[in-house]
């Protein structure tokens, strides 16, 4: 990869909230020209925020994230940025009311990484995640997501479409990489996004990339570095997968939040919320904080070196502010699987209860019933809390992002923005 036209490795992915904050403010002056130059695929992508990582793993708000430009501009001005900055809210609430989607895609990327024609069709995938396909910028965005762990949205797009209808591979392998190796890999919005690249999550809608799409948006340099099959993007053809049925809303309410008693009252701090002094984590009185990041799952899902350390470094920073602002010392567990180093951490701090915010839809959550029942085991209930705002903003995503928009405009959250 040239460094020089594409420089992405030299940038620092904000890990800390003090740096994730600061990033902010430095994008400030860029975000009024975020809706011209968002599908650019500029050297550095200095043109959006770069701040996905940190938003993923709530390292910074959403909300932080779209108030912060109106200290410059108007919101009409900055009206793509704010909508952009909400769309992974809007794709975890739809999963959130739709679980089975996230449990059907484990499914069959199992069925494909262990059916009987699964050699054949990895050895493929795999040709392609390595960068050594017949289309050379495809083979640079394989490399730059390895190397850096990021694509720019419109690269991701260009990648997805010629994954699925040009190479002819299957979404659920394409997804995988992406969740694998994007330090703001997310269930909610890989899953969804890859779905609706293939045609599914919005019946009739696919994305193509297209050889003139890719001229528009990327340096002629790159290109001209880069121009080997080409020729394979100028009239792509669809690739039509069977149709589904319109997955059904199957979760549209969650468990109430277990009263607090009056025992001893832990805090769990996990990689899907590290804001817990910003949560309703804040009002409680705990006697021990611990942030565990779990090794073995990072193991099992082929997770880079580059994401385990960025995890591990947002945790600890996550621990100390929270240990900081609720005057408890914290501990940081990453290297053992959360089903043991849970029920250890509660019964050596003779826990009654363990408080933490309730993850999202994925791999985390897949776990919570085999937590739950560990913590049990040593007399201990696990109370899960949920942000206010995810909770008035979670029915909304009932159909497309623009009507989940809408209705926002319409709630006590968008009063700010």
């Amino acid at each position: 990869m040239n460094g020089e036209l594409f420089p992405t490795s030299a940038f620092v992915w904000a890990s800390t909230r003090k740096d994730a904050l600061a990033q902010l403010d430095a994008f400030i002056p860029a975000a009024g020209r975020y809706g011209r130059d968002r599908n650019h695929v500029f050297p550095g992508h200095r043109n959006v925020s770069r701040l996905s990582p940190a938003i993923r793993h709530r390292l910074i708000l959403e909300s932080e994230c779209a108030e912060a430009p109106l200290r410059r501009y108007a919101a009409s001005t900055v009206e793509k940025f704010t909508q952009e900055v909400y769309w992974r809210r809007y794709w975890k609430s739809w999963l959130s009311l739709r679980p089975q989607v996230w449990s059907d895609y484990l499914d069959q990327l199992a069925a494909l990484q262990n059916g009987p024609h699964a050699e054949a069709t990895l050895t493929r995938a795999a040709r392609c995640e390595a960068g050594e396909s017949s289309v050379a910028i495809m083979n640079h965005f394989a490399r730059e997501l390895v190397e850096t762990g990021y694509l720019h949205n419109h690269a991701r797009m260009w990648f997805a479409g010629w994954w699925i209808h040009i190479e002819r591979l299957p979404w659920q392998l394409g997804a995988d990489f992406f969740l694998r190796h994007l330090l703001d890999g997310d269930p909610a919005s890989n899953t969804l996004s890859w779905r609706w690249v293939a045609g599914l999550q919005t019946p009739g809608k696919t994305y193509l990339p297209r050889r003139s799409n890719l001229e528009k948006y990327l340096p002629p340099e790159m290109l001209e570095m880069h121009h080997e099959g080409l020729e394979q993007l100028e009239q792509p053809r669809v690739l039509i997968l069977p149709a589904e049925e319109r997955p059904a809303i199957t979760r549209p309410s969650l468990p109430p939040t277990p009263s607090l008693g009056k025992g001893r009252v832990g805090i769990w701090i996990h990689e899907e919320d590290l804001l817990v002094e910003q949560s309703p984590l804040a009002s409680l009185k705990p006697v021990a904080i611990l942030a565990t990041g779990d090794a073995a799952t990072w193991t099992s899902l082929r997770y880079p070196k580059t994401k385990t350390a960025w995890l591990r470094n947002a945790l600890t920073d996550a621990a100390n502010r929270a240990g900081s602002a609720l005057g408890v010392e914290a501990q940081v567990q990453a290297d053992s699987t959360t089903i043991e180093a849970l029920p250890h951490w509660a019964t050596e701090h003779q826990l009654q209860q363990v408080a933490a915010m309730r993850p999202e839809i994925g791999p985390l959550h897949d776990q919570l019933r085999e937590l739950q029942s560990a913590l049990t085991k040593v007399g201990v209930e696990l109370v899960l809390f949920d942000c206010p705002e995810d909770l008035a903003l979670r029915p909304l995503a009932t159909g497309g992002f623009l009507g989940f928009w809408e209705k926002m405009q319409k709630s006590p959250f968008a009063e700010d923005l």
